[in-house]
């Protein structure tokens, strides 16, 4: 098929001759497929035959028992029907946006705005637009912040690891963390005071993967004091899975403490040490400068927003800020309250 036919066929093809493609398929049989659309037979014909003469190709062959699509009127029938469904999925969007916002909107987030921050904002969505598909993903902040950048995502809850090199971002600052130490009520030294990393090396870590902030700054706080590595280690991001093992075995994990706070105070996880000390920076949330959001999209950043200013209540993290004016890569605007 040469150029000029690619034109002719996006000129000149029409949803009623793709329908009859499809009916024809169906059918196996011009009069019957003309009677299916409420056409006359010889109607049907003609716009066959314009089809086949734009295209310069033949599309069906005649039978004395009806009608059969060559190797080319099977591709296009098959692409035809491709195109129908996505007209049935646009006109079911449009009914469903008459009687409020629908269609979709995609969230990436990292383990501590998981437990707060990120379920209010999709119960504030959910309570305007309940007809709105979200997809939500849990993943440390690089993976996260590639995603976004190929348009995989359309918002993200996350830290910018190296401002220097990361372009094309907006950043909002929310909040800092402090990462503790914590075990299950039951393991052998919950509750025990003067606990350090060292008396802990012998039992099971619950650890972020590689590559994640908290993994990095961890590694680097164990050769600071002198420290191997666990040498036994669980590698999972999910908060549920990690609150789990620490409640059913003597396993250790790092974790910012207002995200487990509730266990902590029922008595189901002990604190060990209460702070690490580790600045693995400000987590925030992120978009692509100059993205156009879809509704979805920009719902579901407006509810982010209501969402940080019940959890957060406070401006935009003022050290982290003037970091990033200063590295001059990402821009940073505080929360619209």
């Amino acid at each position: 098929m040469n150029s000029g036919s690619h034109s002719l066929m996006r000129s000149r093809l029409k949803i009623r001759q793709i329908t009859l493609l499809a009916h024809l398929d169906e059918e196996r049989s011009v009069l019957r497929a003309a009677k299916a659309l409420g056409m006359t037979q010889p109607a049907a014909s003609k716009q066959l035959k314009e089809m086949e003469d734009a295209l310069q190709v033949q599309l069906f062959e005649r039978h004395a028992r009806g009608i059969v699509p060559t190797s080319s009127g099977e591709i296009l029938v098959r692409h035809a029907r491709s195109i129908l469904s996505e007209f049935d999925l646009a006109q079911q969007e449009l009914a469903r946006l008459q009687s409020g916002l629908s269609g979709q909107a995609s969230l990436g987030t990292v383990t501590t705005p998981a437990a707060n921050l990120v379920p209010l904002a999709i119960q504030l969505l959910k309570d305007q637009h309940p007809g709105l598909l979200v997809s939500v993903e849990l993943d440390h902040s690089r993976s996260l912040l590639s995603r976004l950048l190929q348009g995989q995502l359309d918002v993200i809850v996350a830290r910018i690891p190296d401002p220097v090199t990361t372009e094309n971002l907006q950043f909002e600052p929310l909040c800092d963390e402090r990462h503790a130490v914590l075990v299950g009520a039951q393991q052998t030294l919950a509750d025990k005071p003067g606990v350090s990393l060292e008396d802990l090396l012998e039992y099971p870590w619950i650890l972020p993967p590689p590559g994640s902030v908290l993994r990095e700054r961890l590694a680097g706080l164990f050769m600071q004091q002198g420290l191997p590595l666990p040498a036994n280690i669980i590698q999972t991001q999910s908060l549920p899975v990690i609150t789990h093992l620490l409640r059913a075995t003597q396993a250790v994990a790092v974790l910012q403490y207002e995200a487990v706070q509730p266990l902590c105070e029922s008595g189901l996880l002990s604190v060990l040490i209460r702070d690490l000390g580790l600045d693995i920076g400000c987590f925030g949330i992120v978009t692509r400068k100059g993205q156009r959001l879809s509704p979805g999209g920009r719902a579901l950043l407006d509810c982010l927003r209501a969402a940080a200013d019940r959890v957060y209540g406070q401006e935009a993290h003022p050290k982290f800020e003037r970091l990033l004016r200063r590295q001059g890569n990402v821009e940073s605007r505080k929360i619209i309250r």
